[in-house]
């Protein structure tokens, strides 16, 4: 089976469109965060029609437990209030074609939170694997994709496809599994998706839209993410 990796949507439909139109797979799983945003209806509409699983991730959590109090969280659960959301699962374990049992996860196999990159140490990797039997995981949370072999194992994100930190604008990241690992970029009309964006009068649309046009370096992020190792 090939599976396609998508992560981190973040509720940006047009970016989603432009990455399905290239997809070319027999499953796609979604690594969570998918409807988070300003766009998560017309998100929706774009994968119901897929052959697809769907990760948990840290914002889907709190669509539940609604912890957050700050006027675009609060926007953000009322615009999901009444759409009917695909069944999210805690982590998804697929046979990939030429890599085997695979698990996908949103931040790692023991939190929807933690921050896991290409610099996280072998030593915290061989935590967070305990009592975790496959050799390949892919990961997400981080907006920033890698692909390595630490600890015996095979760790990847394929990056974000709605707001990624890669230095680019205008591209989302995603990833094509086997038989081995594509890390993929597919660009879209970023000013057509943030007219669509501000149009919806989501609070605090710029700091969105910041991230989308000057997005951190990766190697900010990262430094940031191995700090904290775990980031809401």
């Amino acid at each position: 089976m090939r599976v396609a990796a998508l992560a981190d949507v973040h509720g940006n439909a047009p970016a989603l469109e432009a990455v399905l139109r290239e997809v070319e797979a027999d499953l796609v799983v979604f690594c969570g965060d998918l409807t988070w945003g300003p766009l998560p209806r017309e998100t929706l509409e774009l994968v119901r029609p897929l052959n697809a699983r769907f990760v948990r991730g840290n914002s889907e959590r709190e669509l539940v437990e609604r912890t957050l109090d700050w006027p675009r969280a609060r926007w953000i659960r009322a615009q999901h209030e009444r759409l009917e959301l695909p069944r999210y699962e805690e982590h998804v374990v697929v046979e990939v074609d030429g890599l085997g049992r695979t698990r996908f996860v949103h931040g790692s196999p023991r939190s929807d939170e933690e921050c896991v990159t290409v610099e996280t140490p072998e030593e915290r990797v061989r935590e967070f694997m305990r009592g975790v039997e496959e050799r390949v995981v892919v990961t997400a949370h981080t907006h920033v994709r890698y692909n390595r072999q630490v600890a015996g194992v095979r760790l990847l994100n394929p990056g974000s496809v709605g707001l990624p930190y890669e230095g680019e604008t205008g591209v989302a990241f995603w990833a094509l599994l086997g038989p081995d690992v594509e890390l993929r970029r597919t660009e879209y009309d970023r000013e057509r998706a943030l007219e669509r964006m501000r149009a919806t009068g989501m609070p605090q649309f710029e700091l969105i839209e910041q991230l989308m046009t000057a997005p951190p370096p990766p190697a900010e992020v990262i430094a940031a993410a191995e700090e904290r190792v775990f980031a809401g």
